[in-house]
């Protein structure tokens, strides 16, 4: 299994890294679609869409809505994510009562559009510094951060919950997480929100600020992992698919990000951080 995952990892990384940091906008506009796309087409099983016609259906409806949103305000979108998720958290906290409301197919059906399509949505308005045909570095190396805050505080709950995880977080979601996991990875990013302020050379001010952008992050990085894996236990399966061998789907791989990223998105406009090149 170990020697499966390493192979599938060398195999997608330079694809990964390639299609999200070297193509122009159009093209990476284009590239993450498409993984989105993959994604809505694990996400359709996770909603009870089982029929490969109704998996492909619900996979085309969600690409059709990413390019119908292509000249929407991202900003609008954003704030409804960030609406979203605090409702999430009171979905994932509240687990198994309240499943009546969301757990029928239309429900989870509705709740991967509001996954997936605003972290398409945050992830090319950071792309392009909120506008058309923007192209920046700064906002490519800001794309890098938030992937690295979330697998920051991956790689720090990983180690803290080994060590300390005896309080569980959601025993009812994911009984492998726990609270002492939780604060481990918010500890790790904030360290390394901290390490890159200085490595920046950043203000006291810009420091404070970005770790606190980043502890927020964090935290809503693992209320992605935690509504999938809501759904998953939901719908009675282990993965939302077996397309990466040795790592389960693509939602398995995102959905700390899917939740990450528009959370980000939206606060590095708000902090003006996407063109002005602050540091």
């Amino acid at each position: 299994m170990l020697k499966t995952r390493i192979i599938t990892a060398l195999i997608l990384a330079p694809i990964a890294i390639g299609g999200i940091f070297f193509l122009p906008p159009l093209g990476f506009a284009l590239f993450t679609g498409a993984i989105i796309t993959i994604g809505a087409w694990e996400w359709a099983n996770m909603s009870g869409l089982v029929a490969p016609a109704a998996r492909a259906a619900y996979a085309l409806v969600v690409a059709a809505v990413l390019y119908g949103l292509l000249n929407v305000p991202a900003v609008a979108v954003l704030w409804l994510a960030l609406l979203w998720w605090i409702l999430c958290f009171l979905m994932v906290r509240s687990y198994p009562a309240g499943a009546e409301r969301w757990g029928s197919v239309p429900g989870r059906a509705i709740m991967g559009l509001l996954v997936l399509v605003p972290a398409w949505v945050g992830l090319n308005h950071i792309r392009t510094g909120g506008f058309e045909f923007g192209d920046s570095d700064n906002n490519l190396l800001l794309i890098l951060y938030v992937f690295c805050v979330v697998w920051v505080a991956d790689i720090g709950a990983y180690f803290a919950g080994r060590a300390f995880g005896k309080a569980k977080l959601a025993p009812r979601v994911s009984p492998g997480k726990s609270w002492a996991g939780v604060w481990g990875g918010l500890a790790a990013v904030a360290a390394f929100a901290l390490i890159i302020s200085m490595l920046a050379s950043a203000t006291a001010v810009q420091s404070l600020l970005l770790v606190i952008a980043s502890l927020i992050t964090g935290a809503v990085s693992v209320l992605g992992d935690l509504l999938e894996s809501m759904l998953k236990r939901f719908r009675g399966i282990k993965d939302s698919s077996q397309l990466l061998p040795g790592h389960g789907g693509i939602m398995d791989r995102i959905d700390s990000l899917t939740a990450a990223i528009p959370v980000f998105a939206l606060m590095v406009t708000l902090l003006g951080w996407l063109t002005a090149g602050q540091w």
